[in-house]
């Protein structure tokens, strides 16, 4: 289940996935999986942070859990909003969702590092998943946490270089681009269930 929504995450169209994207179809499968390094470098340092800080806090103050899930579930609704507007705009107009990536003499690793870090979307939506899954009582408490760590990391470095692996699949591209209004729209609803669950607690 934790998986699935770190999934549901890092999919979802925001700058990370759409600078990779961009790199990917405009740069090459090299390029796109350094830059996927460099997101999943910037991630790392997120959840160490998330996980790290919210499994203390929350032992402190358990207070804190009630009030972090209702500001994500505000930002993750937020979010979703903007996503169905821009693919209801993306409808009407047929025109791709988001602009094209301007050139940079940074290298994709670099960039990638830099978008990730400086993502608002990360660190919160990291806290706010995480959350749940740290607090209570665990088998294994003293690794626990690491594993949730590793789970994080390991999907974005495996999962976004197979995305650029992909993206290199002429069909594929072609439909991706297409259908640049229908994702947005499905992520949208999918990031309004998640803040609506969250929400209910």
């Amino acid at each position: 289940m934790f998986a699935g929504l770190i999934v549901l995450g890092q999919f979802s169209p925001g700058p990370d996935m759409v600078l990779l994207t961009r790199t990917a179809l405009r740069e090459g499968s090299k390029a796109g999986v350094e830059m996927a390094s460099g997101i999943t470098c910037g991630l790392a340092v997120h959840s160490t942070i998330a996980v790290g800080g919210v499994a203390v806090a929350f032992l402190k103050f358990p207070m804190l859990r009630w009030v972090l899930q209702w500001v994500a579930a505000l930002y993750l609704l937020w979010l979703a909003c903007g996503l169905l507007q821009s693919a209801y705009v993306a409808w009407r107009t047929g025109l791709p969702h988001a602009p094209a990536a301007k050139a940079s003499c940074h290298p994709p690793f670099v960039r990638g590092l830099l978008c990730n870090l400086f993502n608002p979307k990360v660190p919160l939506f990291l806290a706010a998943v995480c959350a749940p899954f740290l607090a209570g009582s665990h088998p294994h408490p003293g690794w626990w946490p690491m594993a949730i760590w590793g789970v994080v990391v390991g999907l974005g470095i495996g999962l976004w270089s197979l995305w650029v692996v992909l993206l290199q699949w002429r069909p594929l591209r072609a439909r991706y681009e297409r259908a640049a209004g229908w994702i947005d729209g499905l992520f949208g609803t999918a990031l309004a269930a998640l803040a609506l669950r969250l929400m209910i607690g």
